[in-house]
């Protein structure tokens, strides 16, 4: 089945019926001409939809790049802290999967481009060329058949026209020939003219019957052979363009297959990355990372502020504590007891120091060990550094042609000071970590039995009879004072100081936060201290109890 055979009107037509058939002819040209363009446009229409299929891949990779480049950090140090917790990794893990994903998006768009858009572009010129001359062909050889037709034409309209004349001239020479009163001469001419008519007659016949022989041999070859064979190639042509339309169809959805099992890889190393993620292993990361070995600190001290009164107004008074001999307090051993308070309370700068003594106890062992750990390693560098330098000074020793020994000592000099001093600070900090390790361990209380003293101690005091108080509260005021602080927080806690001034709570407060303390609308504060740029103040309520609350929440007046 071929557009050569099917597109023309079956069996033979006579003369009548030509100029249909030509009106056939060039309905079905043009009709192959428009559904050859029509493909052709749909080659470049689907060649425009896979390049902006392609722009779109592009940016969208693109913008994954740059969410990997904002996210991924540029250098990872190994001793980054980050990097020991499970759910850090495992965010890293799916931020480099994701730059993989965004690597196949770039392959997709790349072999659509590469694949489809350039070859089809490229195939769709070369189509163009061919349908042209085709149709060039097509249309020269219809001006061939309308030329021959037209010459057909012209020959028959001549015999016809040669033909009334010779009969024209026969009727007037036999008129003049009947005529008695025409001259010899004159039908002797009339004779001629209608044989020299008749000649013309005939030689237009014969030209007639040529032109005719001709006309149908070139209009026989016209509709049997030459444009069934343009038709043909046209059909080949538009043929072998579908089927290029049709492999691109298949490369579009086959790009994107084959990157589906990368892609899959990716979204499985996603899937791993979730799964190494462990709560409870992040958790005791932390306890490693910040452990600081402190143990927690001791009861606070009572503060009988009541001796006088009572030893005025009763003789069951809680008993005079250490101090001064009329029963008040001395400030001296006041504060030399309640100077420190709680661990969160606002620090001081810290100053870094060298042996790292700014950092809990825990901390600063792990930091010691860690700075050991490196100093043994450059050492360990050193060391194989100065041995390759002696073998290569023996062989120049035993081999002066391959270099001056004397050349080597510089280096081999500064190789054995480095050595040296690497073991002193390695000496330095192990003196440091045994020293921190020894501390650790006398500053390490039982506090389990010490809480079960304090409950036994207490449970004590509110079981005793009334009579039995003085003795029991005096005896329990001289064991919380000479009962030593927690002594780990020495260096952090303040020392209990008067008021240097007072304040009124301008708005309610809610201390949530450690360090903080609450207050209410109104109430009066002491001023334990001024506000040091940071927007808090300390104050201490008049029940007892001191914090920080924030300066904008005061009316301070200074003493």
């Amino acid at each position: 089945m071929d557009w050569g055979t099917e597109l023309w009107v079956s069996g033979s037509g006579s003369s009548s019926l030509t100029r249909c058939r030509k009106l056939v002819l060039q309905d079905q040209f043009d009709t192959i001409e428009r559904h050859t363009q029509w493909g052709l446009d749909l080659v470049d229409k689907y060649v425009k939809f896979v390049k902006e299929r392609t722009e779109i891949e592009q940016a969208y990779a693109k913008q994954l790049r740059n969410l990997v480049k904002k996210h991924l950090p540029k250098r990872i140090a190994r001793e980054d802290p980050e990097l020991k917790f499970c759910q850090y990794q495992a965010f890293l893990q799916v931020v480099k999967e994701l730059n993989d994903f965004a690597g196949q998006r770039e392959i997709v768009a790349e072999n659509l481009l590469t694949q489809i858009c350039v070859e089809l572009a490229k195939y769709s010129q070369e189509l163009k060329q061919e349908r042209k001359s085709h149709l060039q062909e097509g249309r020269r050889a219809q001006q061939q058949l309308e030329n021959s037709f037209k010459q057909l034409e012209n020959s028959k309209r001549k015999f016809e026209r040669d033909c009334r004349e010779a009969e024209k001239a026969v009727l007037t020479a036999e008129k003049l020939d009947q005529d008695i009163n025409a001259t010899k001469a004159d039908v002797e001419k009339a004779k001629q003219q209608a044989n020299l008519r008749s000649h013309m007659a005939e030689e237009s016949k014969n030209e007639y019957a040529s032109y005719l022989q001709k006309f149908n041999h070139n209009q026989s070859q016209f509709y049997f052979l030459e444009m069934p064979q343009i038709f043909n190639k046209l059909q080949a042509m538009d043929e072998q363009r579908t089927q290029h339309l049709k492999e691109g169809y298949s490369i579009f959805s086959e790009t994107e297959q084959q990157v589906m099992p990368i892609i899959g890889k990716c979204l499985e190393g996603m899937k791993a990355a979730a799964d190494m993620v462990d709560e409870k292993n992040d958790s005791q990361v932390l306890i490693e990372l910040h452990k600081s070995g402190f143990e927690r600190p001791g009861d606070m001290d009572f503060e009988d502020f009541s001796q006088p009164i009572n030893r005025t107004s009763s003789d069951s008074s809680l008993g005079t504590p250490r101090g001064t001999l009329d029963g008040r307090l001395d400030p001296r051993m006041l504060g030399k007891n309640k100077g420190k308070r709680w661990p969160f309370s606002r620090k001081n700068k810290t100053v870094i120091t060298e042996d790292f003594s700014h950092l809990p106890p825990e901390q600063r062992r792990k930091k010691l060990q860690q700075k050991i750990e490196e100093r043994n390693r450059e050492l360990q560098k050193e060391l194989d550094q100065r041995d390759a330098l002696n073998k290569m000074k023996d062989v120049y020793q035993k081999t002066p042609q391959m270099g001056d020994p004397n050349s080597l000592e510089p280096k081999i000099s500064e190789t054995l000071g480095t050595i040296e001093r690497l073991r002193l600070e390695i000496q330095k900090y192990e003196a440091w970590l045994a020293d921190a390790e020894s501390r650790m361990l006398s500053n390490r209380p039982d506090t389990a039995a010490r809480y079960n003293r304090h409950l036994d101690h207490a449970s004590a005091l509110n079981n005793n009879c009334s009579h039995e108080k003085d003795r029991l509260n005096t005896t329990h005021s001289e064991d919380v004072l000479n009962q030593p602080i927690y002594t780990e927080f020495d260096e952090d806690f303040e020392e209990l100081a008067s008021p240097i001034g007072t304040c009124v709570a301008l708005y309610q407060f809610e201390g949530s936060s450690e360090g903080t303390i609450s207050m209410l609308e109104g109430e009066e504060l002491g001023l334990m201290e001024e506000d040091k740029g940071d927007g808090w103040t300390r104050v201490r309520r008049v029940k007892g109890g001191e914090g920080y609350v924030p300066t904008s929440y005061l009316q301070v007046t200074l003493n």
